[in-house]
Order: structure tokens, then C-alpha cells, then sequence
């Protein structure tokens, strides 16, 4: 395992302002910007523990702190000044690209681990050998983001970050009309339910992984409204989330499949018999997995659909 990083972090909680707060009656860049706060907040929480590494739980969630201030300033893309919404939703992806690739392997490995545990004890030996290299991949992928931590660039987001809800947001020019927040969730809904129309019954792998990214849009942007229309958002908002764990549990299966066919293959010409038997075997569980998600994906949908006519 890599050392963990000993940099301080640029900026902590304790230099932000009093955490801010969003009413029903505020404006709609306001609920944004609280928004903002709250995820910030978040990220500087758990920058410490993804730096660690003690527990891989710090670096889902500041990604994930990530992932919802990028929704969001997507989503309030017609509230905010433009230039400068797209310009700090790229500096999120950077940081998120950065993280991601650990996170990932976190997921995979933890997942791949679990299911040679299950096997027969025999077969562990070659299971822990197919899987090896992937603790190489996530050292290498674990270096590559503590510099990515380490870096001006990290520190100046920060920065960026902080400036944003220390002030009011940017936005456009008073003359031009702005959308109301729910206007906002219900673009979101109305793309997921087109791109549902144009799945059709059988829809491949990446289609389904589309919608679950479409899914997460919706979800994240239902968090915008929630503190002004209550129940009805929650409701969607519980819906969306299931839809969510079905495509996400879909995915996880077939990326999980195509790691371990790369896996054997990067084990040479003539791999040992052991080892590919246990492959074959795990892929014909994670095949498995995804066709049985395939089978749930559409009833969790028409839930979403349900609650989303609500709003």
C-alpha cells in the first residue's frame, strides 16, 4: 500500500463561513449555492480519510460530494452565469477523473474478493492469483491521485469553491427570465423518460448505464427542490434512487465480467487451468447478476415514472 499523503489540507471546514441555510421562500440561486455549501462541506470532511486510505468509505463519499456539485451546476446551468458555471463544473471533473480510478478498483476488488471467499477452498489460490494484478493497478491509480490532492490545481478549486459560497453566485443578465427550480427537475425527468422511450424492450448494456447517469440527474436535481416541495420530491427522490441501485447493480455486473476476461487474458498465452476455471466461474455469476438487474430495470422505472407525474 502507498504511504499515506502527509500534506495538509489546502482548506478546512473551520475556514468556511456559518454553513448556509435555504428557505422555501429563497431565490433559486440561493437553493443552489446551499447547495454548493453542503457538498463542499462534505468534500473537506473526507478529504483527510481519502488521503489516508484507512477507509475506503472517505474517498466514495468526497467523490460522491463531487458528483452532486457537478449535478448541480448543470442543472442550474439557466440560473448561473454560464462561463462561469461550466468553467468550475470542468474543475470537478478534473478532481473527479482523479479520484474515480481508485474508487473504482475499490469497488471491484472488494466485489471479486468477496466471491473468491466463496469459493471452494481450492479454487481460492488461483482466484487470488487472477485478481493480483489489480492491487499493482490501484497502488499506481492511489499515487496518481494523492498528486492530484497535492497540486496547485486542487488547492486553487478549493479556493474557487470557497469564493462561491462565501458570495452570491454568478448569474445572467437581469433581463433574462429565469426557470423556477421544479422547471429545472422536470427538464431532468422529461430527458430520462425520452431516453427510456428510445431504449426500447431490449436495450444493450451501455444504454441501460446511460439511463442510470440520466437516473442520477433527476435524483440530484430533485435535491435542489426538496426543501420547497416536501413530500412529493421525497418520494421521487426514493424512486430515483432505486432505479439507480438496479442500473447500478446491472453495471457492476457487466464491467466486473469484462475486468476478469481482461484479467485472464493478461495472464499470457497459456494461463493456468485453475485459474481459468475459476474465471469462467465468476463471470457466469456476474452474467448472472445482469440479467437478473435486466429483468427489474423497467418496474423500477415505471416507480420513477409514477412519482415523477406528481411534480
Amino acid at each position: 500500500m502507498s504511504a499515506p499523503s502527509t500534506a495538509p489540507v489546502a482548506l478546512t471546514n473551520a475556514d468556511l463561513p456559518a454553513p448556509l441555510t435555504a428557505a422555501p421562500a429563497d431565490s433559486p440561486v440561493h437553493h443552489v449555492r446551499a447547495a454548493l455549501d453542503l457538498r463542499l462541506r462534505a468534500l473537506l470532511a473526507h478529504d483527510p480519510g481519502t488521503r489516508d486510505g484507512s477507509d475506503i468509505e472517505d474517498l466514495h463519499q468526497m467523490r460522491v460530494a463531487v458528483r452532486r456539485m457537478r449535478a448541480a451546476l448543470k442543472a442550474a446551468r439557466p440560473l448561473l452565469d454560464r462561463t462561469w458555471a461550466d468553467g468550475l463544473r470542468a474543475e470537478l471533473g478534473w478532481l473527479g477523473r482523479a479520484l474515480g480510478p481508485v474508487r473504482d478498483l475499490d469497488v471491484l476488488l472488494l466485489r471479486l474478493r468477496g466471491e473468491i471467499a466463496t469459493l471452494p477452498e481450492r479454487e481460492r489460490a488461483a482466484g487470488a492469483q487472477l485478481v493480483a494484478s489489480l492491487d499493482a493497478e490501484r497502488e499506481a491509480a492511489r499515487a496518481a491521485m494523492l498528486a492530484a490532492l497535492e497540486s496547485g490545481r486542487y488547492r486553487a478549486l478549493l479556493e474557487r469553491l470557497a469564493d462561491a459560497i462565501r458570495l452570491p453566485l454568478p448569474t445572467p443578465s437581469a433581463t433574462q427570465v429565469q426557470p423556477e427550480l421544479i422547471d429545472l427537475v422536470r427538464t431532468e425527468v422529461r430527458r430520462l423518460r425520452k431516453a427510456v422511450r428510445r431504449a426500447g424492450d431490449d436495450p444493450p448494456d451501455q444504454t441501460l448505464h446511460d439511463l442510470r447517469i440520466l437516473g442520477k440527474r433527476v435524483r440530484y436535481t430533485g435535491e435542489l427542490v426538496e426543501p420547497m416541495l416536501g413530500a412529493r420530491v421525497k418520494r421521487l427522490l426514493k424512486a430515483t434512487a432505486g432505479l439507480q441501485e438496479v442500473l447500478g447493480d446491472h453495471q457492476d455486473a457487466c464491467v466486473a465480467e469484462e475486468r476478469i476476461r481482461g484479467l485472464l487474458d493478461g495472464l499470457g498465452e497459456y494461463p493456468d487451468a485453475h485459474v481459468v476455471f475459476v474465471a469462467g466461474r465468476l463471470v457466469e455469476r456476474e452474467r448472472a447478476r445482469a440479467t437478473e438487474k435486466r429483468g427489474e430495470w423497467w418496474a423500477a422505472w415505471e416507480h420513477v415514472a409514477a412519482r415523477a407525474a406528481e411534480i
